[in-house]
């Protein structure tokens, strides 16, 4: 399976992802974490990789990452500030 890039990136939402990980105080290590006692096997490199926008997110990741970060999905997808 081809995945494509959107402006040099994998993913619309990593940079969001990183900055509400930073507003929330978590580490990459937390985050990935809360992410697998919510069902999601990650790791923090892949972590890492989402917020460089070197990794694809899958659409089953996105609400989790909402729920965890007390988000939208809305504000994840939305383009940067």
């Amino acid at each position: 399976m081809k995945i494509y890039d959107y402006n040099g990136k994998k993913n619309i939402s990593g940079e969001k992802i990183r900055q509400a990980r930073v507003k929330k105080r978590l580490t990459q290590d937390d985050l990935a974490a809360k992410m697998q006692i919510e069902g999601i096997i990650i790791e923090r490199n892949s972590i890492s990789r989402i917020e460089s926008g070197a990794r694809f997110v899958p659409d089953y990741e996105l609400p989790v990452f909402s729920r965890v970060l007390n988000v939208s999905i809305e504000w994840l997808l939305s383009p940067e500030e």
